[in-house]
């Protein structure tokens, strides 16, 4: 399998430089989301001391000629601090700053949906709206076969990698382990992983997290566990159908509540959420992949425990269906339901808008609700 040659660049030798000390300073990586919607970049400076909230950071400027976002005459656009972690890599007191991006006229970029995503999540803070997203993936080699599979064929057929334990079931724990203490070092809400259907494939989940919070942690689990795979010399790809034909695709399944969902008699809540999110299926399809759909018509067919992309469906325990309910959840009659249509691609800002703007703004049609200010 193809790893990077960066990854046989001596770690030893690296660490000799970054065990120096740094003085006062403060090593800060900017990290932005590019024109396509779902690539990641980055670059760092130099603070005189260690800040302690957003408020603390500086705005900055890139080149959005080569990150697909501006023309070459025109090209300048500015980074906006938006959320701070600490870094894994450099460690304390070092920062990852999660950033939105502006034109130079001061407008949001087309790929930076935080910005509405924000607005729609005041309107509802009352309601104390909750997700939980669940990221599968697929780890790669730099030549894009998938890691440990034959170089000239297939692994046995999937049953026996789902949460599997051993070198013939688990493809690349290492990466899992790794990547799962630095969002924790970070501060980054992980809340668990496991190993998925197909072999290389595997899941973190970020969560519970409030409002707009919910984009932000998982953008920067996306970032961390490209720096992870990257030091190791292999690739994370959130393709949703990765490897064609009788293997399972990679989702991003998306748990959502309310405030009343999560209280005694909750069930009527999630029952009347779902009867509006089935009145407007097209456009949460829509909004669930960066191409507008194209990329999960690959992922749902109906089979391999996914819906079909023409079809609305919801039942408990069904995994075959567009919404499960959790067991639990029915039978207790309150809590949350699972919407499982989203792609392993998808910008998280707008899942929960999406699902914010049908299940508690009430919603319909095709096109978003524009609101006055």
């Amino acid at each position: 399998m193809a790893t990077s040659e960066s990854a046989s660049l001596s770690k030893t030798v690296k660490q000799q430089f970054m065990d120096l000390p740094q003085g006062e300073k403060v090593q800060a990586m900017y990290i932005w989301i590019d024109g396509t919607g779902e690539g990641l970049r980055c670059k760092t400076r130099t603070l005189d001391s260690e800040p302690k909230t957003i408020d603390d950071l500086p705005e900055w400027n890139f080149d959005g000629s080569s990150t697909y976002q501006s023309e070459g005459s025109n090209s300048d656009m500015y980074l906006i601090p938006a959320a701070m972690f600490r870094d894994p890599f450099r460690k304390d007191p070092n920062k990852l700053v999660l950033c939105e991006v502006l034109k130079y006229n001061r407008k949001p970029t087309e790929t930076n949906l935080r910005l509405m995503c924000k607005k729609i999540m005041e309107m509802v803070e009352n309601q104390v709206p909750w997700f939980g997203m669940e990221q599968e993936y697929t780890i790669l080699g730099t030549d894009g076969h998938p890691f440990g599979w034959p170089s000239n064929g297939f692994p046995g057929p999937q049953g026996p990698y789902y949460c599997g334990v051993g070198a013939d079931k688990a493809y690349g724990r290492d990466v899992v382990e790794a990547h799962y203490r630095a969002c924790l070092y970070a501060g980054v809400m992980i809340c668990g992983t496991n190993a998925e259907v197909m072999p290389a494939q595997w899941e973190f989940q970020v969560g519970p997290c409030e409002g707009i919070n919910m984009g932000d942690h998982l953008w920067a689990a996306r970032f961390i566990l490209h720096r992870v795979c990257e030091d190791f010399g292999v690739v994370a790809s959130f393709d949703p159908k990765p490897i064609p034909g009788n293997w399972n695709g990679a989702g991003c399944h998306t748990n959502f509540s309310t405030k009343e969902m999560r209280e005694d008699g909750g069930l009527r809540g999630i029952e009347d959420s779902i009867e509006k999110l089935g009145r407007r299926h097209r456009y949460h399809i829509r909004a669930y992949d960066p191409k507008g759909g194209l990329d999960n018509a690959r992922r749902l067919t109906g089979h391999h425990e996914t819906s079909n992309i023409h079809e609305f469906s919801a039942g408990v325990a069904n995994r075959g269906a567009s919404i499960r309910i959790p067991r639990s959840v029915g039978q207790d009659k309150k809590g949350y339901f699972e919407d499982r249509r989203p792609s392993a691609n998808c910008d998280p800002y707008a899942v929960t808008e999406a699902l914010i703007r049908t299940c508690l703004l009430s919603e319909e049609g095709e096109e978003p609700k524009e609101y006055s200010k």
